[in-house]
């Protein structure tokens, strides 16, 4: 396959002459046939139109005859661009293929052939028309059941199981190794936003392990402006992203994709984009799909650790047009704040604390934590204050190390009597070996407790956290 040849586009495909005729006389399509495609082929658009709406089924029969008995490239090529422009003009056309009339016609199997056997203007066509078809078919059409008619049909048609696993398959193919340099991968994350409404979509998606294929297409990109080729381009990579991003939110409602979207940089990047991005269709994907996940398992909680409380604030203050996004950041900054609280409670900290191992955990930095707790440090004549200057004795970690000196420098800053305590607690000593540690981050901490031992109250508060 030549590039050119892939970069085909609807219109030039169209601009060929078919010899309808020819394919009558070699007995390749009917009388019938040739009669549609006379009325049809290269009319005006409003006529076209006024066919499908009168006879669209038989259109849809002829058309789909043409890519079961035919295999001339360009034929393939010009009846697949027919069936394009007609379902891009009004895509609930898609319907038509369900008609009752052609019930015992197998209108799956020419479509899911040529994903495979095309070449690439015919595998994108065939992929996109058939993720319309299985999307318009009639809800009771479950799987298993073929073009409207029940399983046990004694003529044997491609099922919409089969369907579907093949478009999965072809999907994954494409996001691991495309077919198209640059067309390969948005095509397949365009049909997959389609198709992951359907549960079995997401239930062979997963199975294959295609989650992972999404996660790396997961970047921001940049808003600067530009040139007009780099702004189409700059165009084309926020319509992948957004359409990754919708992938991900389909797959927050199915429960097997759930311990992979936690275990991986899914969150991580989600965060880095929201973060960044002033594309309110983006944003609000992102948002949603926060808001699914907020309650299941650990994303809670990794939420909080990635910083999204003062996101999601952040995300307030800017003027956004959707009133329904501006209600799911509401819903999102609540949830937030009960899991704040949970990860905030004293016993928790205090559980961290006795096991030696410390990282900054959001309870740390939490002013409120500090002001509604300190008191709760007198317990057991200030056990939780002595396991902390226990731990900068022994403890060869740096991050526990500066996260107790930290620590330290809020319980001086926070309780009335606490440079007192501390200092009669032999903190002091202590702490002020520490400020010749080789890790900077160490000697900051160290250096940040040892100001609030000298200075009062008064001034502690003014040094910078």
């Amino acid at each position: 396959m030549t590039i050119d040849h892939a970069e085909l586009t609807t219109d030039q495909v169209l601009k060929r002459d078919i010899p309808w005729e020819t394919y009558m006389t070699t007995k390749l399509i009917t009388g019938t046939a040739l009669q549609l495609l006379r009325r049809y082929d290269k009319k005006p658009e409003n006529q076209r139109a006024s066919l499908l709406d009168d006879d669209g089924p038989s259109y849809v029969r002829v058309f789909v005859s043409i890519l079961r008995d035919i295999f001339k490239e360009e034929t393939v090529e010009y009846v697949l661009s027919l069936i394009d422009e007609m379902l891009t003009a009004n895509s609930k056309r898609a319907r038509l293929f369900h008609d009752k009339s052609l019930a015992s016609e197998d209108i799956y199997e020419p479509f899911v052939r040529l994903l495979w056997k095309g070449n690439w203007f015919i595998q994108e066509k065939s992929c996109k028309i058939l993720a319309l078809i299985v999307s318009a078919r009639p809800k009771n059409q479950y799987s298993g059941a073929v073009n409207g008619e029940a399983s046990d049909s004694k003529s044997k048609l491609t099922t919409i199981d089969d369907v579907l696993k093949g478009l999965v398959d072809w999907l994954c193919t494409q996001l691991r190794n495309p077919s198209h340099p640059t067309r390969g991968i948005p095509s397949a994350v365009n049909c997959l936003a389609t198709l992951l409404k359907e549960p079995l979509v997401r239930s062979s998606f997963v199975q294959v392990d295609g989650v992972k294929l999404l996660i790396p297409l997961i970047n921001p990109v940049s808003n600067q402006s530009t040139p007009l080729a780099s702004s189409q381009s700059t165009q084309q990579s926020m319509q992948l992203l957004y359409e990754t991003c919708l992938c991900i939110w389909l797959l927050s409602f199915y429960e097997p994709a759930l311990e992979y979207l936690a275990t991986s940089r899914c969150l991580p990047r989600l965060t880095e984009v929201v973060k960044s991005s002033t594309k309110e269709k983006v944003v609000r994907v992102i948002v949603m799909t926060f808001k699914n996940l907020l309650p299941k398992g650990t994303f809670g909680p990794q939420m909080v650790d990635l910083g999204m409380p003062q996101i999601v604030q952040n995300l307030k203050a800017q003027a956004w047009s959707d009133e329904d996004l501006v209600e799911t950041l509401n819903q999102l900054e609540e949830g937030l704040k009960d899991n704040v609280k949970q990860m905030s409670s004293f016993e928790k900290y205090k559980q961290e604390v006795f096991l030696g191992h410390l990282d900054w955990s959001p309870v740390h930095k939490d002013a409120f934590f500090w002001r509604e707790n300190i008191t709760n440090f007198e317990e057991n004549d200030f056990q939780v204050l002595r396991v902390l200057i226990t731990i900068l004795d022994s403890s060869s970690d740096p991050r526990s190390l500066s996260v107790a000196c930290f620590d330290l420098s809020q319980f001086i800053q926070h309780h009335p009597s606490g440079r007192v305590i501390v200092k009669d607690l032999k903190a002091k000593e202590r702490v002020m070996k520490l400020m010749n540690h080789e890790n900077a981050e160490v000697t900051k901490n160290a250096l940040l407790c040892i100001q609030r031992l000298f200075l009062g109250a008064k001034y502690a508060s003014f040094l910078q956290v």
